[in-house]
């Protein structure tokens, strides 16, 4: 005789797992790879170069989650690199790790992966109770010789290289060498409710956080992260950084690799393949004005028509992704050294800027500008955010840069 099957739990039997609870990913944290530099000496300089090593390195994550998952980039590499080992823990002080929280990860099952040269491979996802706001260490090891690659150069966040394997340790040894870059690791997931999704800060090194104090997390993608953290919305949002020092929209680095190529050609990879990427937020031209005639050729001089051109271009891209986008107006630059400013720049700047605010081509826009300049003089920076060259703000005006973003606008 066939036993009945109580209603309640027919019921609960007949609900796909799926609906059970957490069921997509989310990226919680991202860095933006680029080119590696041009000779092997170069890359010995920068601490670049690795073999029968492991590199312990520290990211800041915005959401958290029960159950994680990272990215590992071999991009712009050109040998495949074999990374023999892969530990994921939450960070404590320097190179040390929580106790307890190490955990090994695997790729496809395997405890090593081969990353062909300019791919990206994902790992196993694994439990861990990674919380929101959290540092977090991924420790690589790397056993043959090796250039780094997936390189994103100025993190603003210390990493850490020591002999052998010790992926699992609890902290590196005291003699551990340090860099300011992060290798291989281009991103970190959480598995996350349908609801939640991602914020990408998509710009150059103003969302970089170029001379923010280093370790402290005080970028302004930083700063709206923790804003949406603390009003406890239902709708969870992530943010992730998706910006490159002295990156351009139109041109790529010739002169300097460290930039990355230009925007267009990255924004594929860096905001559209972000996993639940929902809204982006673009702060990218400065250095399109600035660097021609300077670090790049005259004959890359740009418009401002050539600008917004390359503007909409991205609006389309997210538009056609189902994405909401959100420009940023360019924060003032006079007094920066060197022909990086020019009062003909300063036109161009204004009338962009203008069309930001007014051109109805973005779904929304951040007014950075008016955050950052100082009202008696609003060509420059106000004196108190500038980080002292005139072009970048230091940690109080990257606080008042974030704090300046319109929350409903990730409605």
């Amino acid at each position: 005789m066939t036993k009945k099957i109580p209603f309640l739990l027919a019921c609960a039997l007949a609900i796909p797992l799926w609906a059970a609870g957490p069921n997509h990913w989310i990226a919680t944290w991202a860095a933006s790879p680029a080119p590696q530099l041009p000779d092997a000496e170069q890359m010995r300089a920068a601490k670049l170069e690795f073999e029968n090593q492991t590199l312990r390195e520290v990211v800041h994550v915005s959401l958290g989650g029960g159950e994680v998952r990272v990215r590992l980039s071999n991009a712009y590499g050109n040998q495949p690199v074999e990374l023999a080992a892969v530990h994921i823990a939450l960070a404590g002080q320097k190179s040390q790790v929580t106790a307890g929280s190490d955990r090994a990860l695997t790729f496809s099952g395997r405890t090593s992966v081969m990353i062909p040269a300019n791919a990206l491979v994902l790992s196993d996802p694994v439990k861990l109770d990674v919380p929101a706001e959290s540092n977090v260490a991924i420790s690589i090891f790397i056993p043959k010789a090796a250039s780094g690659a997936g390189i994103h150069y100025a993190a603003q966040q210390t990493s850490y290289i020591a002999s052998g394997d010790v992926t699992g340790a609890a902290a590196l040894p005291d003699d551990a060498a340090t860099i300011t870059s992060w290798v291989y690791l281009t991103g970190v997931d959480v598995l996350a409710p349908e609801s939640a999704s991602t914020i990408v800060a998509f710009g150059d090194s103003i969302t970089d956080g170029s001379h923010s104090t280093v370790d402290a997390n005080h970028r302004w993608p930083n700063i709206l992260a923790a804003r949406l953290l603390a009003q406890r919305r239902r709708k969870q949002l992530a943010v992730v950084d998706s910006g490159i020092g002295g990156n351009r929209i139109l041109h790529d680095g010739h002169s300097n690799v460290r930039f990355g190529v230009n925007a267009l050609a990255r924004f594929e990879r860096d905001v559209l393949a972000q996993p639940g990427a929902k809204y982006v937020i673009v702060l990218e031209g400065i250095n399109d004005l600035g660097h021609a005639g300077q670090s790049a050729p005259a004959s890359e001089t740009v418009s401002a028509e050539d600008l917004i051109v390359g503007l909409k271009q991205m609006i389309a891209r997210a538009h056609e992704r189902g994405l909401k986008i959100f420009g940023a107006t360019l924060t003032p630059f006079e007094g920066a050294a060197n022909g990086y400013f020019t009062p003909e720049k300063e036109v161009k700047r204004k009338a962009v800027n203008e069309w930001i605010r007014t051109g109805k081509g973005f779904d929304g826009f951040v007014d950075f500008d008016k955050a950052a300049r100082d009202p008696a003089h609003p060509d420059r920076f106000l004196a108190s955010y500038d980080s002292g060259d005139h072009l970048h703000p230091g940690d109080a005006g990257y606080k008042a840069m974030g704090e300046a973003i319109d929350l409903s606008l990730f409605k």
